[in-house]
């Protein structure tokens, strides 16, 4: 009787209400744009799961040098390290919008993922596809031109192939943080967005910078 009452348990556990409401070892935590939601340094107790809004990663080097990691939106985990036995976090994150965040201990966690099949397998897909990002960001890096890192990394924050459709980037983010993120100068990058703008693959509005699918043919221009 008690195992088949466990599974039962488990056909009826839905990953997307997991991450969506309150529970044992889960609080929902609304954060203001700007605000830190932890430090590099800080103890690495907690996963973070996405529901609304934008979240910027960063590191800071010994001599104070401060590099973007990744910007992250809705649907998305980050402080995962911590399942891995990290004590500490190694960066920071930071709200770039105004937030509403999962916060999942890393107890309730681990629990999750040794439990629920379907869970697991979600959130290893997702580290996965994390991955495979930070692999094609590294070939990026090692070969292609300041100008098209720029334009993927506009292509990919706009979402671009998945609603096939312009999207908000990011309200105001600026030429400094795109410079960072493409390992190039501000100059360069202000340079690339007249052209882009110019070119119509860009249009700014009051929302913010709105991405269109032809800026895709500078990433596919050889």
């Amino acid at each position: 009787m008690a195992s088949t009452k466990l599974a039962k348990n488990h056909r009826d556990f839905d990953p997307q209400k997991f991450l969506t409401t309150i529970g044992d070892g889960r609080k929902v935590m609304a954060f203001p744009k700007k605000q830190t939601i932890f430090a590099q340094g800080d103890a690495a107790d907690a996963v973070f799961y996405i529901q609304e809004g934008k979240v910027r990663l960063t590191v800071v080097s010994k001599i104070g040098k401060e590099a973007t990691l990744g910007i992250l939106s809705e649907g998305q985990f980050f402080g995962e390290g911590s399942l891995a036995g990290q004590a500490l976090r190694m960066g920071s994150a930071t709200a770039m919008t105004e937030c509403e965040l999962l916060r999942i201990d890393k107890k309730a966690m681990m629990l999750a993922l040794h439990r629920e099949q379907t869970f697991s397998d979600l959130f290893v897909a997702y580290l996965l596809a994390r991955n495979i990002r930070y692999e094609e960001d590294l070939v990026d890096q090692l070969f292609n031109s300041s100008e098209k890192r720029l334009a993927r990394l506009l292509l990919l924050l706009a979402h671009f192939g998945k609603e096939g459709v312009p999207q908000t980037v990011i309200p105001k983010i600026s030429q400094e943080t795109l410079a960072d993120m493409i390992g190039t100068t501000r100059s360069r990058v202000s340079f690339f967005m007249n052209r882009f703008r110019e070119l119509g693959f860009l249009d700014y509005g009051g929302t913010g910078l709105q991405v269109h699918s032809s800026l895709l043919n500078v990433v596919l221009h050889d």
